[in-house]
């Protein structure tokens, strides 16, 4: 999650206005890839998660999404959806049905500005992303995810959420069991340990293995 992506209270107010909102049960699909539509749902609680899928079902996490957020703006052109979006945890969302966002859009400007700006740090978020799959082994892509999620804490960096190995899978394009390999090499060598739950880097990561 992006604090930059957040709407400011002034503005989430005025666009959810123009919306309703509605609460979803984890796990809940709220948009396909693919599928026409060009809703736009705002997160007013809990978290929501975009992920593209593979032929053979395998899911690849492009963002999540918390409280001020929003997503579905892509669709604004009129194409399909270009990712599924499901939710983490129980969710409420404040949900704009596209006429009435193309009308909020053109008399609030301030929104147009702060939509641009998001697509711009999403374009160099996913460009970053492909760089680091074409350019970097599962090591490397895995040292980039813990090192973006983590936030100082003393003398450590501890990672802001509970992540599973499968949802590290999930974020750098590979397997459960090469993420285990890599994990288990790290907590062996004392650079990586689980605190409450949830991983913190103990030491500087190698760059490279």
């Amino acid at each position: 999650m992006n604090t930059d992506d957040r709407l400011p209270t002034s503005l989430l107010e005025a666009v959810a206005a123009h919306g309703s909102n509605r609460t979803f049960r984890a796990n809940t699909i709220l948009i396909n890839e693919g599928d026409p539509g060009a809703s736009l749902y705002i997160v007013l609680e809990g978290r929501l998660r975009a992920y593209a899928s593979s032929a053979d079902g395998r899911d690849v996490v492009l963002s999540e999404h918390g409280p001020g957020e929003y997503v579905g703006e892509l669709s604004l052109d009129g194409s399909a959806r270009s990712a599924s979006v499901k939710t983490v945890e129980a969710t409420i969302c404040c949900v704009v049905q596209g006429p009435q966002l193309q009308s909020f859009l053109a008399a609030h400007p301030e929104f147009a500005l702060h939509l641009s700006q998001k697509l711009t740090r999403m374009v160099r978020r996913l460009t970053e992303q492909v760089k680091s799959l074409a350019l970097q082994d599962v090591y490397g892509r895995m040292v980039r995810l813990l090192m973006e999620l983590s936030e100082p804490v003393g003398e450590e960096r501890i990672v802001r959420e509970k992540l599973t190995q499968q949802d590290i899978a999930d974020r750098v394009g590979s397997s459960r069991e090469m993420v285990n390999r890599v994990m288990k090499d790290l907590t062996t060598g004392g650079y990586v340990a689980v605190r409450d739950g949830r991983y913190a880097v103990v030491r500087k990561l190698p760059a490279a293995r």
